[in-house]
């Protein structure tokens, strides 16, 4: 049963699924919330409360703002669009930026003023931010002054959209606007099932399904894997890579160091380089990005002083073996792969004992629940595959879309649509996406197993693997590599391929058909787009 809103704007909360389709949550009782609080209140005023005002909270290349800095900016901009542009609690506000200070401040805003945040990646169209604004019905837009075009574009779909662009100086602007008001502010302390954020999915399978999360979920996902796996402490400083739309990145980049006390560093383009330099620089000591980035980056870092480095979570997408060990024979430290969703809001399986078992996804987050199920929801003994089942604390719920939410939750389970296995020691293996799973001949291959054997190739920058329609076998393994700058393709370097994966794994599950190209297709937040590969696109 939801709690009363105080929210006068009930469009999200009355586009819920119907609660006989949400999923269990467990753990709740043992994380001890309050009916009522708002989760921006809680990471942000009562660390300044605390005593943490005089420390950093943002590092930024442009400036560094202490949490009573940030407090008051975030004060200001949550008076900005209530007195200024007339949000009532429960309106949803879209966020246009790449990850910075300014983002940092208007995403604490909207929560502090009951707003619904509405985070997207910077990168997108018009015709994506159209579909957006039209699904969440929303009604007031922060916007990067450098990025307004394609919002502009847009919002010629949404007439009624008031828009305020910061990093300006126009009169009508944010930081005019904020420069009007005092620094104090009247927070909304809604139920803690009342919503905090609306964020989509990247879309690697079709239009970007809309997920609803609590003001709970907010806090839950900070108080289950990082207080009880990473322990951070006031003096951990954050760096990743990705935008705070894409939820990992949320938490990374702003929840996970406002929570502990920490400070975030925040890259609008974090290159590789970028990365880490901002590692040298600022102390970096709890790094979160994805196996494209690590792999980028391990050639490099001997250049660079990372000795700051306690903990390295990859997250995304499968980490192949390959990148694991390139990272630790770079820095020395060894990555925690991890496993999370949009749906569940972060990460809920975890890899902690890495020293000896490299390449698993590990165990349940605490928190968290997990098994691995066939088709009627039945568990699987270890050594078979099937779908990956989870609950906890945080779980799916789509906006307006009951289909959906019937496919994603079943028996109280989320069913993340990954195909795992365990093992007899109870450490989840990743295999594939449930839609990515290869069957030829019979068998069943897993296409990330065929990826990690070939990215063990020096030669190999990158690649990913699919299975394509074949009339003898049903569907073959095909792989799309693209080679290391400097090296020849041909059929010579195909054929060393092939033979690479016959003596690794088993002859049947060898890429067929080996295409070598310059790029793979790759969603904005860095995913491999093997469904385009399969499409031919």
């Amino acid at each position: 049963m939801l709690d009363p809103s105080v929210y006068p704007d009930r469009f999200a909360r009355d586009h819920l699924p119907p609660l006989p389709l949400w999923p269990q949550f467990d753990g709740l009782e043992a994380l001890g919330y309050p009916k009522r609080f708002n989760a921006a209140v809680e990471l942000i005023d009562r660390q300044v409360a605390a005593g943490f005002g005089p420390r950093l909270a943002i590092r930024t290349p442009a400036a560094t703002w202490t949490y009573a800095q940030l407090l008051d900016k975030a004060n200001r901009i949550a008076a900005v669009l209530r007195d200024d542009l007339g949000l009532v609690p429960g309106n949803r506000v879209l966020l246009r930026s790449a990850n910075n200070a300014m983002k940092a401040a208007a995403w604490l805003g909207v929560l502090k003023a009951g707003g619904i945040a509405v985070a997207t990646m910077p990168l997108l169209r018009a015709q994506e931010l159209s579909y957006m604004l039209g699904k969440a019905r929303v009604q007031f837009a922060l916007c990067d002054a450098r990025l307004t075009d394609e919002l502009d574009r847009a919002a010629a779909s949404a007439p009624a959209l008031k828009t305020i662009a910061f990093h300006s100086d126009a009169a009508d602007g944010l930081e005019a606007r904020m420069a009007r008001k005092s620094g104090d502010f009247d927070n909304v302390i809604p139920s803690h099932d009342d919503v905090s954020l609306i964020a989509f999915t990247s879309g690697t399978t079709g239009l970007s399904k809309a997920t609803v999360h609590f003001h709970r979920d907010v806090l839950a996902i900070a108080d289950c894997l990082p207080r009880h796996i990473l322990k951070p402490v006031p003096d951990d400083v954050f760096l990743g890579s990705a935008p705070f739309a894409f939820t990992f990145g949320l938490g990374a980049m702003l929840v996970f160091p406002l929570r502990f006390g920490g400070s975030a560093v925040m890259l609008e383009q974090p290159t590789p380089e970028a990365m880490l330099a901002a590692i040298e620089r600022e102390g970096v000591s709890r790094l979160f990005t994805v196996p494209t980035l690590y792999r980028a980056m391990s050639p490099l870092a001997a250049g660079y002083d990372v000795s700051s480095l306690k903990s390295c979570i990859s997250s995304g997408e499968h980490m192949p073996l390959a990148v694991f060990e390139g990272w630790y024979r770079a820095t020395g430290v060894r990555l925690m792969n991890s496993i999370g969703s949009t749906e569940m809001l972060h990460g809920f399986l975890i890899n902690q004992d890495t020293q000896h078992i490299p390449g698993a996804v590990g165990r349940a987050a605490p928190g968290y629940r997990a098994m691995v199920v066939d088709d009627d929801m039945n568990p699987l003994p270890p050594g078979q595959v099937g779908r990956l089942a989870v609950r906890g604390p945080t779980g799916c719920r789509y906006l307006d879309d009951v289909d959906r939410q019937q496919k994603y939750v079943q028996d109280g389970w989320n069913l993340t649509g990954d195909a795992f296995e365990t093992d007899a020691a109870g450490n989840f293996w990743y295999h594939a996406r449930t839609d990515d799973m290869i069957v030829s001949a019979g068998y069943n291959i897993s296409g990330a197993e065929v990826e990690g054997v070939l990215l063990q190739h020096v030669s190999v920058a990158e690649c990913a693997v699919v299975g394509l329609p074949n009339e003898e076998r049903g569907q073959i393994v095909a792989a799309y590599v693209v080679l290391r700058e400097g090296v020849v393709n041909g059929e010579a370097m195909r054929q060393e391929l092939q033979e690479l994966v016959k003596a690794q794994i088993a002859p049947y599950k060898y890429p067929r058909a080996i295409e070598f190209v310059t790029a793979l297709p790759k969603t904005i937040t860095g995913k491999i787009q093997r469904s385009a590969l399969r499409d031919g696109r």
